[in-house]
C-alpha cells in the first residue's frame, strides 16, 4: 500500500469512525407480496366497517359462552405453549442488549499488592510491599456497522419472536374456543342419545304390552329386535362418555391446569354462532401474527448479509490503560507513581480462500429463503380464509336443509309411533322412522359445530384482535 493510498485509507475509517456512516450491506425495503384485491368468497359477506379494523381484543365474546369468556384469558398467563413463545421473546430481547452493548467501549479496574523480602544471599532480609493499581479500557469502533447490521439483525429477531408469541397466543385461545365447543358437542350428542334411549324404551315398553296382548302384528322377535335397539343405545350412550372426558381434559391442558383442578359442568347449551365482518385481504399484511413475523424475519436475514460483508473490511481495535505502580507500598497515588498507556492495531484478511465470499452468498441465500417463507405464508393466509369464508357459506346452506329434515323425521317417527301403538305399523317402522331421526339430528349438531368451529377459524385467521402496530421496537 503506498503512502498516499494509506493516508487516504486512514481519513476514510476516520470519517466512517466519527460519523458512524459506513453501513456496509443491503438496507431492508419489505419485498412485495402476492395480495389480491378482493377474496373470491366476498358475495354474501359483510363488509368491514372502519371501526371493525380496528383490534377487538376479546373477540371470543362474541359467542356469548360463559366458560369461554372466563378461560380464554387464562391461556395467556398459565398455557405453556404460550410461555415458553414468552421466554424465547425475552431471550431475544437480551440479545438485543447484548448487541448493543458492542457499541460502547469496556472499562475495567485491576489492582494487585505483593510482600516479598530478600533472599539469604543477598544478606538484606527486609520485606518490602508493592502495589500496583490501574484502569483500562478497550473498544473497537464500529467502522463498518458490522456492529449496528448486529443489533438490526437481533431486533428484527426479538420482534419477530414477539410477533411468534402473539400468534401462539391466538393459535393456543382458538384451540381451547375450538375444544370447549367440541365438549358442548358431546354433551349435546350425550343428550341427544339420551332422548333415542328413553324413546327405545318407550317403544320396547309399548312392543311387550302388544306381545302380551297378543296383538299379532307384534311377534316375539320384534320384542327381541326393540330390547337389542334399547341396548345398543345404551352403549352408545355410554361410549359417548370417552370423547367427553378427553376434550374436558384438553380444556384444561389448554389453560395450564390439570383436569381434576377443573371440572367442567355438562351443557347443551351450544354458543352462539357470531357475525364476522370481512375486510379487504391487504389488512391480512397487518393483522395476522404469522405474516409479521415471517416479515421480521426477512429483515434479520437483511442484516445477515450486512454482516458478512463487513468481515471484507479491516477492524480497529483501540485500547488505553492508566494506573499507579509503586514500590514500596507508601505513596502509591503520587503523581510520580503515574504509569500509561495507549494502544492501537489494525487486523484485516487478505487470503481466505473464497470464505468469505461464501459467507455473504449464504447470507444472501438465508434472504431468499425467508423471502419464500413470507410469501408462501401470506399465501396460506388468503387460502386460509378463502377456505373459511367457503365453508361458512356453504354450512350455512346445508344447516337450512337439515332444519327441515329434522323437523320431517320427527313428524314421521310420531306417526309411525302413533300407528305402532294403534297396532296398525309394526315395529320395523317405527325403529326405521327413529334411526332416521337420530341421523339428521346428529348431522344436523355436526354441522352446527363445523360452522362454530369455522368462525374461530375465520376470526383467527383473520389475526383475532392481533395488529401489527403491536409491536413494541426492542431498541427502545
Amino acid at each position: 500500500m503506498t503512502g498516499s493510498n494509506s493516508i487516504q485509507w486512514a481519513i476514510v475509517i476516520g470519517l466512517c469512525a466519527a460519523q458512524g456512516a459506513c453501513m456496509v450491506g443491503p438496507n431492508y425495503h419489505r419485498p412485495s407480496a402476492p395480495v389480491p384485491a378482493t377474496y373470491e368468497e366476498r358475495s354474501g359477506w359483510t363488509a368491514a366497517l372502519p371501526a371493525d379494523g380496528a383490534p377487538k381484543g376479546d373477540w371470543w365474546t362474541d359467542f356469548h359462552d360463559p366458560l369461554l369468556d372466563q378461560l380464554e384469558p387464562q391461556v395467556a398467563v398459565s398455557n405453556q405453549t404460550v410461555q415458553q413463545n414468552l421466554a424465547n421473546y425475552q431471550q431475544a430481547l437480551a440479545e438485543v442488549r447484548v448487541a448493543r452493548s458492542e457499541l460502547y467501549p469496556t472499562i475495567g479496574v485491576s489492582g494487585s499488592v505483593s510482600r516479598a523480602a530478600g533472599g539469604a544471599a543477598t544478606g538484606n532480609r527486609k520485606a518490602t510491599n508493592s502495589a500496583t493499581l490501574e484502569a483500562s479500557a478497550s473498544w473497537t469502533p464500529d467502522i463498518w456497522g458490522q456492529v449496528r447490521r448486529l443489533i438490526e439483525e437481533n431486533a428484527a429477531n426479538a420482534e419477530a419472536d414477539q410477533a411468534t408469541l402473539a400468534n401462539a397466543t391466538l393459535s393456543e385461545q382458538t384451540l381451547l374456543a375450538t375444544t370447549l365447543i367440541e365438549l358442548r358437542l358431546a354433551d349435546a350428542n350425550i343428550d341427544l342419545e339420551q332422548q333415542t334411549v328413553d324413546a327405545y324404551r318407550h317403544a320396547l315398553e309399548v312392543t311387550r304390552a302388544q306381545g302380551n296382548a297378543g296383538i299379532s302384528s307384534t311377534p316375539p322377535s320384534a320384542v327381541i329386535t326393540a330390547q337389542v335397539a334399547l341396548e345398543s343405545a345404551q352403549a352408545a350412550l355410554i361410549g359417548l362418555g370417552v370423547a367427553r372426558a378427553q376434550y374436558a381434559h384438553a380444556v384444561a391442558v389448554l389453560v395450564g391446569k390439570n383436569a381434576e383442578e377443573m371440572p367442567i359442568p355438562h351443557s347443551t347449551v351450544m354458543p352462539t354462532l357470531p357475525t364476522v365482518p370481512v375486510d379487504v385481504p391487504s389488512t391480512l399484511l397487518q393483522r395476522r401474527p404469522d405474516i409479521a413475523a415471517a416479515e421480521r424475519a426477512m429483515a434479520a436475514e437483511n442484516a445477515t448479509i450486512g454482516i458478512a460483508v463487513a468481515a471484507y473490511y479491516p477492524t480497529l481495535p483501540l485500547s488505553a490503560a492508566a494506573g499507579f505502580e509503586q514500590s514500596p507500598l507508601t505513596g502509591l497515588l503520587h503523581a510520580a507513581n503515574h504509569v500509561w498507556s495507549l494502544g492501537a492495531s489494525s487486523t484485516e484478511t487478505l487470503v481466505d480462500f473464497g470464505a468469505r465470499h461464501a459467507e455473504v452468498q449464504a447470507a444472501r441465500a438465508a434472504y431468499d429463503s425467508a423471502v419464500a417463507s413470507y410469501r408462501s405464508t401470506v399465501l396460506n393466509a388468503f387460502e386460509s380464509v378463502e377456505n373459511d369464508l367457503s365453508n361458512l357459506r356453504i354450512l350455512a346452506d346445508e344447516a337450512q336443509a337439515l332444519e327441515v329434515a329434522v323437523r320431517d323425521a320427527k313428524r314421521g317417527t310420531a306417526i309411525a309411533l302413533a300407528e305402532f301403538e294403534a297396532g296398525t305399523a309394526d315395529y320395523t317402522t317405527v325403529a326405521l322412522a327413529e334411526e332416521t331421526q337420530l341421523a339428521d339430528q346428529q348431522t344436523a349438531l355436526n354441522v352446527e359445530e363445523s360452522r362454530l368451529i369455522d368462525a374461530v377459524s375465520l376470526i383467527g385467521d383473520l389475526g383475532g384482535g392481533w395488529s401489527a402496530s403491536q409491536l413494541t421496537d426492542p431498541l427502545h
